[in-house]
């Protein structure tokens, strides 16, 4: 008898510790399960979309940036070849002094090779604005000596044109969907023929052979820079074949105002008039 009252109240404890076994724990909440993260979860499709726009944001501070330096950039070109025009005492005085310009351009050689072959300067601040600034003062001085030499009014049609193609190729660049930046042996080949070709004019121009060369060499180049600014643009955008980090602002900027300069050079000597 008590044996039979043992089993039975054995098999009620089985009973309940099973069926307290088979009843789940409740979920912790929210505050539980949050507890000790500092980042929220996100899923897939959430994931995709913040960082897609995080990049078209970093990349369209990029833009701004590497235009808002170009623009002073340009601004401060075109101070100093007005002042070289329009002055004569500053004019003249550049004009008998050409040690200046060497000197400029090889400040300009130097600033140029730093700021294109090492990462680490022009990636540095303040020190990348400080080369770019005298990077931008030497090869303005070399353009305002330049067009000190030429008729005031042929410098500023040239002006004038160059702004015209500059804003007409940076608006095609940013709204065409050719791939520019695909087309690098062809600029490379250009680049080859317009090397050669300065060869061969070093030695033919002194001696007055083909007159009309010279012109023939600088409209060459006008197109091979307007190429260049089409490509160095759409390197920006960040949409085609090849992109341009955002840390390279400085090196964009570089290119671009680059391009701009030799176009405006090369307009000069196509229309420009000399002095008497």
């Amino acid at each position: 008898m008590t044996q039979g009252k043992l089993s039975l109240a054995n098999k009620t404890t089985n009973g309940s510790s099973s069926e307290q076994a088979s009843v789940s724990p409740p979920p912790p909440s929210y505050e539980e399960a949050t507890a000790g993260t500092s980042t929220p979860c996100y899923s897939d499709a959430e994931m995709l979309t913040e960082f897609t726009w995080d990049d078209k944001n970093i990349r369209r501070i990029f833009i701004r940036k590497v235009y808002a330096i170009l623009m002073i950039q340009l601004f401060v070109t075109l101070a100093i070849v007005a002042l070289f025009t329009f002055c004569d005492p500053v004019k003249d005085y550049i004009q008998s002094n050409p040690g200046w310009y060497w000197a400029s351009y090889a400040v300009f050689f130097v600033t140029y090779l730093t700021l294109s072959c090492c990462s680490a300067p022009r990636r540095q601040f303040p020190w990348n604005l400080i080369l770019l600034g005298i990077f931008t003062l030497s090869l303005s001085y070399m353009t305002g000596m330049l067009s000190s030499f030429y008729n005031t009014k042929s410098v500023v049609m040239c002006l004038g044109i160059t702004a015209m193609v500059c804003l007409t190729v940076t608006i095609f660049s940013f709204q065409t969907k050719i791939d520019v930046t695909s087309c690098q042996g062809v600029l490379f080949v250009f680049c080859m023929v317009m090397f050669i070709s300065g060869l061969v004019l070093a030695f033919v121009l002194p001696f007055q052979y083909v007159p009309w060369l010279d012109a023939v060499y600088a409209a060459l180049g006008a197109i091979l820079f307007t190429m260049f600014l089409a490509f160095d643009t759409q390197l920006l955008m960040g949409n085609k074949r090849y992109t341009m980090s955002p840390e390279e602002y400085i090196f964009a900027t570089l290119n671009i105002y680059l391009d701009i300069i030799y176009i405006f050079s090369f307009f000069l000597q196509i229309f420009g008039t000399k002095r008497e």
